[in-house]
C-alpha cells in the first residue's frame, strides 16, 4: 500500500502487543478501519485495551478467526506472529497483502533510514549510532526491534531527521522494502523454532538488502562468513567492518586502534582516506562483540554525516544498554553482571570471552531449537561454577557434562547445580561465589518459560542480586519466578 491512502482501508492487526497497539493507532489516526484480533483474552489485554481507548477499533480477542479475511484490504502482523498460521496461510492463498509496522514505517518516512539487524549486537549498535547522532546535533530518531516502534513518531520526522531502525527477523521475513543504509551485522543460529532452519532464517536477514539499488549503501560483518557472502545479493554501495581484517571501504582493528575508511566502496580500490577513531584500551564497552558493534556504528554514523569528533566521542565513552553486559553491583567481592538479552547460546559465548576472572554462570530459561555444543565446551574452558535454571535447565547441564566426561583437557569447571527459578539460581550462585569471581547471568535461552520477555528477567536479576547481603543471604521479594 506503499504511497496509497489509507482512509477507508479495512486493515486487520494480528497481535496487541507493542507494535499492534502503535500500528492500531497510527491506522485509525488516518481513516483506516481497523481491526485487531489477538489470541489472549480480553482479560491479559485490558492495559493495551486501555492505551487505545476511544479509538474506533473492532477488536477478535482468544482466537484468528477466518472471517477476518473478509473484505479486508492489507493483513499486518505483529513480530510474535509467525508465517505459518492458519490464517496467515490463508491470507497468502487469497492474495491478501501482508505488512507490518515496519514495512509501513520504511514507505512513508520523509527521511533516510538506516535499517540494521543481526544475530547479535543490533541494539547495542542501534544506540551507539543514534547517540553519534545526537552528539553531532542531527534530530534524531531511534526504534524499531529496540523498543519504540518508530511507526508512531512518523508523524514528527522531518526530511533532514537521523532515522535508526532496528530490524529483526521476525519483521523482516515478511518486507519487501529495505532502507537506504542497511546493515547486516552477523548471522548465526537464532531463532531456528520460528524459522526452522538455518536457510530460512538467512533469507529473512537477507531481505534487509533484497529491495536495494546502486543508490543504497550495504554495510556488512567482514568476520562473519553468511553476512559476508551477502555482498554478492545487493547492487548497493557497499562497506565492511572487521575486527581483524583491512577492508576497502569500512572500519578495522589493527594493532590496538579502531580505523575508520570512508573511501566509498569496498569493491572499488581507491586512495585510502584513514581516521584513527580511537585506541582499543579506550572503549569503555567489554568483549571483542562490543568492539564490532563500535565499529560497525562508526561506519554507519559517517555515511549519516556525522564528524569524526562525534565517532570518538561516543565509542569512547558509551558504556552500554541495560540487560547487555551490564554490571549492576560488586558484592560479596564479585562482580555481578546482567546480560539477559543473550537468548541464544552465541551470545552467552560472546559473554563469556569478555571476562578474563574467574566466571559462575547462570544459563537456562527456554531453547529456541538451537546448537549448544560449543558453548558447552566453552563452559568447561570459561566457567568455574555452572548454575543452570528454566526449562532448559536440565539439558545444558546434560550436555555440559557430557562434554567433561569426555576427558577435554584445560576444564576448570568445579561443578554443575541445576534448580528451577531464577531466584534459585540467584541464591545458589550467593552460596558457590569466591572473591573476584564474576556472577553472570548469560541464559542463552529465551525468557517465555517464566518471564514477559528478557527485560523483566534482567530486571528481575538485578533485583535480587541488589537483595544480597555481603554475607551471603538474601531477603526474599515476591516475584514471578
Amino acid at each position: 500500500m506503499e504511497g496509497k491512502t489509507l482512509k477507508g482501508r479495512h486493515v486487520v492487526i494480528l497481535g496487541l502487543g507493542r507494535q499492534g497497539s502503535a500500528l492500531a493507532r497510527f491506522l485509525t489516526e488516518r481513516g483506516a478501519r481497523v481491526t485487531v484480533s489477538d489470541i489472549q483474552e480480553e482479560a491479559a489485554l485490558l492495559d493495551r485495551r486501555e492505551e487505545l481507548a476511544g479509538l474506533p477499533i473492532d477488536y477478535e480477542l482468544g482466537d484468528h478467526p477466518m472471517r477476518l479475511l473478509d473484505e479486508v484490504d492489507l493483513l499486518c502482523l505483529s513480530g510474535g506472529v509467525p508465517l505459518d498460521v492458519p490464517i496467515v496461510v490463508e491470507a497468502r492463498a487469497r492474495g491478501i497483502p501482508l505488512s507490518n509496522d515496519a514495512q509501513i514505517f520504511l514507505e512513508r518516512c520523509p527521511a533516510s533510514v538506516i535499517g540494521i539487524t543481526g544475530s547479535a549486537g543490533k541494539t547495542t549498535t542501534s544506540a551507539l549510532v543514534g547517540e553519534m547522532c545526537r552528539v553531532a546535533g542531527f534530530r534524531t530518531w531511534v526504534g524499531g526491534n529496540i523498543g519504540n516502534p518508530l511507526v508512531s513518531d512518523l508523524p514528527a520526522i522531518r526530511a533532514g531527521d537521523r532515522v535508526v531502525m532496528e530490524l529483526s527477523s521476525f519483521q523482516l521475513a515478511l518486507m519487501t522494502k529495505s532502507p537506504h543504509v542497511a546493515a547486516v551485522l552477523n548471522i548465526v543460529p537464532n531463532h531456528l523454532d520460528r524459522h526452522g532452519t538455518m536457510a530460512n532464517y538467512i533469507e529473512a536477514k537477507r531481505n534487509i538488502l533484497a529491495n536495494q539499488t546502486r543508490d543504497d549503501v550495504a554495510l556488512l560483518g567482514y568476520d562473519d562468513a553468511d553476512a559476508r557472502a551477502l555482498a554478492l545479493e545487493t547492487p548497493a554501495r557497499l562497506y565492511f567492518f572487521s575486527g581483524g581484517a583491512e577492508v576497502e571501504a569500512g572500519a578495522f582493528k589493527t594493532n590496538g586502534e579502531l580505523t575508520l575508511r570512508m573511501n566509498g566502496d569496498a569493491r572499488e580500490a581507491r586512495e585510502r582516506v584513514d581516521h584513527e577513531i580511537c585506541r582499543v584500551s579506550e572503549l569503555q564497552l567489554l568483549g571483542h562483540h562490543n568492539l564490532l558493534n563500535v565499529l560497525a556504528a562508526s561506519v554507519l554514523a559517517g555515511l549519516a554525516g556525522v564528524p569524526l569528533e562525534a565517532i570518538r566521542e561516543v565509542a569512547t565513552t558509551f558504556k552500554g544498554v541495560e540487560h547487555r553486559l551490564e554490571w549492576v553491583r560488586d558484592v560479596m567481592g564479585a562482580h555481578w553482571y546482567d546480560d539477559s538479552i543473550a537468548t541464544a547460546p552465541d551470545r552467552t559465548l560472546a559473554a563469556l570471552r569478555s571476562f578474563e576472572d574467574p566466571i559462575v554462570l547462570l544459563a537456562g530459561g527456554r531453547d529456541k531449537n538451537l546448537p549448544w555444543e560449543e558453548l558447552a565446551a566453552a563452559m568447561l574452558r570459561r566457567v568455574r561454577r555452572l548454575v543452570t535454571f528454566g526449562e532448559a535447565g536440565s539439558m545444558i547441564a546434560e550436555l555440559v557434562a557430557k562434554a567433561r566426561a569426555t576427558g577435554e583437557s584445560g576444564s576448570v569447571l568445579e561443578g554443575i547445580q541445576t534448580v528451577d527459578t531464577l531466584e534459585q539460581a540467584v541464591a545458589e550462585a550467593a552460596r558457590v561465589v569466591r572473591p573476584g569471581d564474576v556472577v553472570l547471568l548469560s541464559p542463552g535461552g529465551t525468557s517465555f518459560d517464566a518471564f514477559r520477555d528478557f527485560a523483566q528477567r534482567g530486571q528481575r536479576f538485578k533485583e535480587l542480586v541488589w537483595d544480597l547481603r555481603e554475607g551471603g543471604d538474601s531477603s526474599s521479594r515476591s516475584g514471578d519466578g
